[in-house]
């Protein structure tokens, strides 16, 4: 979590440090839940993206439920390091690999998930179209391992950013789940263009049965799933790709606090500064560090 002065500020990330949650995208996805009942009769889980691992946490402690639930795995699987969860099976790899895949279902003992989700993002640039094009292909790449690993029936939950073509992707997930609905937890700040798409009951195309292969494009990966994207002829004409609104949902009790005001603290919160919850596990100061620590860091004037 940042440190500017509007995050501390935020409520949002003042209450995940009070809680010990690692980043303030927690609230995201417990008032997602609270909205769509995300969790019930959920007992196999991927995260992915998963660093540094709120969502893990949400996860781990609402699947589990104090103990109850012996049967349920939780997969974490991002490409940075990420501190240990209780309950959450780590992996550092790369989502579109199919060794990753093999691994999961290792995990899983050849059972499909019940659920998988992506709080992943790109390190934005300020040029809405590219963020928006960079974006779409990370969830194409997330939707790639969702059909490998999940169940006929279930949940598949992604960050999105809005922009002018998103009506093309609501679309072609229609293709993959009976619902498809664009959320917006009341955490998420309303002045950014991120929201989260809830896709409700996998329903598996017909006769096509989804590989991993590493050099696949995520273009060559849906090809021949006929999921309404543009047909190019040998005449070049093409088909228009097909679109769709998906339902709107503001997610969240209307009482929670504004994600997109700053509050004012007294005296007293003032002087308790909180630490971090987790310590970044891979900075990039580190080496610097490790370099002062043993007398070798030169400053050059």
């Amino acid at each position: 979590m940042g440190k500017s002065s509007k995050d501390k500020r935020d409520l949002y990330y003042r209450k995940a440090k009070e809680e010990g949650w690692r980043a303030r995208s927690a609230f995201k996805l417990l008032q997602l839940d609270q909205q769509f009942d995300l969790f019930k009769n959920v007992n196999r889980v991927v995260d992915l993206c998963a660093a540094p691992g709120s969502w893990s946490q949400v996860l781990s402690r609402e699947i589990y439920r104090n103990g109850e639930n012996e049967e349920a795995k939780i997969v974490a699987v991002d490409l940075q390091p990420m501190s240990p969860i209780d309950g959450v099976i780590e992996l550092q790899a790369d989502i579109t690999h199919p060794k990753t895949l093999e691994r999961i279902m290792e995990i899983f003992q050849g059972e499909k998930a019940d659920f998988v989700c992506s709080d992943g993002a790109p390190d934005v640039t300020g040029l809405h179209d590219l963020d928006e094009y960079i974006q779409a292909q990370l969830i194409l790449s997330a939707l790639q391992l969702a059909t490998c690993t999940l169940k006929e029936g279930g949940t598949f939950v992604a960050k999105i950013f809005r922009g002018r073509d998103i009506d093309l992707l609501y679309s072609q997930l229609g293709y993959l789940f009976e619902k498809v609905i664009c959320a917006k937890p009341r955490s998420s700040r309303a002045s950014s263009l991120e929201a989260f798409i809830v896709c409700i009951g996998y329903k598996p195309r017909p006769g096509w049965v989804p590989a991993l292969k590493p050099e696949l494009s995520t273009e060559e990966f849906f090809q021949d799933m006929n999921i309404g994207r543009a047909n190019v002829h040998e005449d070049l004409k093409f088909d228009k790709e097909e679109r769709l609104v998906a339902p709107f949902i503001a997610c969240g009790d209307l009482n929670d606090v504004d994600s997109d005001a700053t509050y004012a603290l007294d005296e007293t919160f003032k002087s308790l500064s909180l630490d971090p919850v987790q310590s970044p596990t891979a900075p990039p100061y580190k080496k610097a560090l490790e370099l002062k620590r043993k007398g070798q860091l030169k400053i050059v004037k």
